[in-house]
């Protein structure tokens, strides 16, 4: 379920460093939010959805971009269409992989996750991110249509729930933490009003509110979601890089890891 109001990043790049020349795979990207974050650091871009309009849309906006003087000389970046159960890359292609409120839509999430640890190179880092349990419990309470629709959410992640699964995987994770909390009462009255009703009132507030603080960046709201993004973050944020053979050591991955881990 996507709305307009959820075009700004959910992954920190400052706990998830990378520099020019890193290739990035976005799975699952969407709108894309994330993958042009990456482009315009310089990385070399893979944003990778199974929507063909939302690829069309991502490989315009790439292209609108490099017109418009955006990204580092030298940069690259491709949308293509593509599964997540199976994607079309070798093992141990990718430097960084971002995988941003997908999970929860897939019924085998771990099937998902073993192909993100297929295709990350040893030493390399992925961001993960889901709808967090308590505003998420309550989006399913107020409302059956929120979730029970064509593509919608089948599944709500616990913490430690999550974490225990992507270790499962194989990876490691380094930190987490939670963020949107603004977002969280604006989707609890969508839900409270039917999903569908963009013409209410409190929906048409809240939403103002929304482009206003993403748009202007006040002082205010931000030092108001840092205070709530602990107790009501809509979305849970975990950091996890691929170990590396035994006996192998990379001095950039332990720096990447230290400065990640300090944010």
């Amino acid at each position: 379920m996507r709305d307009g109001v959820a075009d700004l990043l959910t992954v920190d790049f400052s706990r998830f460093p990378l520099a020019p020349g890193d290739r990035v795979l976005d799975m699952g990207c969407g709108g894309g939010r994330h993958a042009f974050e990456a482009y315009r650091r310089g990385a070399d871009v893979v944003a990778l959805d199974q929507s063909e309009k939302d690829i069309a849309d991502v490989d315009a906006m790439f292209a609108s971009m490099r017109a418009a003087g955006e990204v580092p000389q030298g940069a690259s970046a491709q949308a293509i269409v593509g599964d997540a159960l199976a994607l079309p890359f070798p093992d141990d292609s990718f430097d960084r992989v971002i995988i941003s409120e997908v999970l929860e839509h897939i019924p085998d999430d771990k099937g998902v996750l073993a192909e993100l640890f297929r295709v990350l190179k040893p030493g390399g880092l992925a961001a993960m991110t889901v709808p967090r349990y308590g505003p998420e419990k309550i989006c399913w309470a107020l409302s059956d249509a929120y979730h029970e629709v064509e593509g919608g959410h089948i599944r709500i992640y616990k913490g430690d729930e999550f974490q225990a699964r992507i270790r499962e995987s194989g990876l490691r994770p380094y930190g987490t933490h939670h963020t949107h909390a603004l977002h969280s009462p604006y989707w609890w009255i969508k839900c409270a009003v039917g999903v569908d009703n963009d013409k209410a009132l409190p929906v048409r507030a809240w939403h103002k509110l929304l482009v206003w603080d993403i748009m202007k960046r006040p002082l205010a709201t931000r030092l108001a979601e840092k205070a709530l993004d602990p107790l009501i973050g809509k979305s849970l944020v975990v950091y996890a890089t691929k170990p590396r053979p035994t006996g192998e050591t990379d001095a950039r991955a332990a720096a990447d890891l230290t400065a990640g881990a300090s944010a």
